[in-house]
């Protein structure tokens, strides 16, 4: 099993320690850019809310993004699994 590593991430001006693979710190800190990158623009676009609210538009609007087209990590990934069961599906033929 890989040894998890401490990660303090920053989500809305709130800062959360965490546990994770290292290698998938990158992909951790690029997808926290994005959130927050995406509060600011929310905070611009729907002045007097509060950061909860802003928070939880985020999260909506990410969950519902095509993850491929967002995450070129996951799509590799997805790719990778793919690619194995059609090797797999080739053997049984």
């Amino acid at each position: 099993m890989a040894e998890l590593i401490p990660v303090n991430i920053v989500i809305g001006d709130r800062t959360y320690r965490i546990k994770t693979n290292s290698s998938d710190e990158e992909t951790i800190r690029r997808t926290l850019k994005t959130i927050n990158d995406k509060i600011v623009e929310f905070k611009t676009q729907f002045a007097g809310k509060d950061m909860q609210d802003y928070i939880a538009m985020v999260m909506i609007w990410y969950a519902t993004q095509t993850s491929a087209e967002t995450n070129p990590a996951l799509e590799k990934e997805m790719t990778d699994v793919l690619q194995k069961i059609e090797q797999q599906l080739d053997k049984v033929k």
